[in-house]
């Protein structure tokens, strides 16, 4: 009889403070911790949500408002200790959870087992204004930034990066959920640069101003892995972007796991620069001029399509998380280059193509319910 390498006497914890219910990422981590015979709690918006239907869920919890401060997140995360009764691997699932993890640190006492992450390093590399700034300091390819003081500093910037442009909130994960405001736009103006930046009280955040990499078939690249605690980088792999929502600057509705070792390497050595430990999800774009392929994003976080990255053991980075962190081997799988992930509800026409190896979003064969929300 086999012995499943997984404690499976400490839960997991997934937490959410974005208000989206249909994050798929979320179902994808409460599936493939409750098949490996975890426990699974999620702190998020459950009312409506896919996950909440997921036959491998074992509970769910009311999350911090969105804009919650860190001691709010921390009063929450204490509540639902108190009520699982031990240790749980914890598991943000977004920017803004990572960075009040991040920030609590020690605070969480024994009540969570976490990475050993630097206090504050999943907010600078989430804040992409510091993401800026960290690569040019370690010689990481990223487009031109700038970072505008006034409304006429927006439009001169504008005119000196080109035309278009892209816009983007240094800290998207403040932007008021009503305010309509989107992390990442395209400007075809300088006026259009103006107007944003006005703004920018309404944003709590920084505007970057950033030169515009046009999207190209084959250009678009995510790498994800985990930072375990010696800086090993397990799980995980790089992808290709085959579409995306919104189209050129969304979340991957159609991807393939593709090796692509200059990926991979810049993946690595800057989490090893950073001393980063735990997930990532980096998002990459291949300059059609150069050839490099520049940062675009650093997610302190799983990415939502990270089911896609599952090898021959049946190790993902969410799984190699609760395995590192529970002290039990990691077991060593080969990668399965070639499969591709597929989000039903963006992308209908490839996901009626059968295809061998796929992982969908919502549907699973072990797992109906879900799917049917999502559909």
């Amino acid at each position: 009889m086999s012995v499943t390498p997984f404690d499976t006497h400490v839960p997991a914890v997934l937490l959410r403070i974005d208000p989206n219910p249909f994050h798929h990422g979320t179902l994808g981590a409460v599936r493939t911790l409750g098949r490996a015979g975890v426990e699974v709690h999620v702190i998020a918006r459950s009312v409506g949500a896919p996950h909440a239907r997921s036959s491998f869920l074992t509970g769910t919890h009311a999350p911090p408002s969105p804009g919650a401060s860190v001691a709010e997140v921390a009063a929450v995360l204490h509540r639902v200790a108190a009520r699982i009764g031990r240790p749980s691997v914890l598991v943000p699932m977004d920017d803004a959870s990572a960075i009040a993890v991040g920030r609590l640190g020690a605070d969480l006492g024994d009540a969570y087992l976490t990475p050993d992450q630097p206090v504050g390093l999943a907010e600078r590399v989430a804040d992409k204004a510091e993401l800026a700034t960290l690569c040019g300091r370690l010689g990481i390819p990223y487009p031109m930034t700038l970072v505008p003081d006034s409304a006429d500093q927006a439009a001169a910037f504008a005119r000196q990066l080109g035309l278009p442009l892209v816009a983007k909130w240094s800290r998207p994960w403040r932007l008021p959920p009503e305010s309509g405001l989107r992390s990442t736009v395209l400007l075809r103006s300088p006026e259009e640069a103006q107007a944003l930046f006005q703004r920018t009280d309404e944003a709590d955040s920084r505007l970057l101003l950033q030169a515009y990499l046009p999207p190209a078939p084959g250009r678009d690249w995510f790498a994800h892995g985990y930072a375990d605690r010696n800086g090993v980088v397990r799980g995980g792999g790089s992808g290709r972007k085959q579409r995306a929502w919104p189209s050129g600057a969304g979340l991957t509705t159609v991807g393939c796991w593709a090796p692509n070792p200059e990926v991979e390497a810049l993946g690595d050595r800057l989490v090893a620069a950073l001393g980063f430990r735990g997930i990532f999800d980096l998002d990459f774009r291949r300059d059609g001029t150069t050839g490099a392929y520049h940062l675009l994003d650093f997610n302190p976080r799983p990415g939502a399509q990270f089911r896609l990255f599952t090898d021959t053991a049946g190790v993902d980075v969410v799984r190699a998380l609760h395995l590192d962190l529970t002290h039990r081997p990691v077991p060593a799988g080969n990668p399965l280059p070639g499969r591709d992930f597929v989000v039903e509800n963006y992308a209908p026409l490839t996901a009626l193509r059968p295809r061998r190896g796929r992982e969908f979003a919502w549907y699973a064969a072990d797992d109906l319910a879900p799917g049917e929300d999502a559909a």
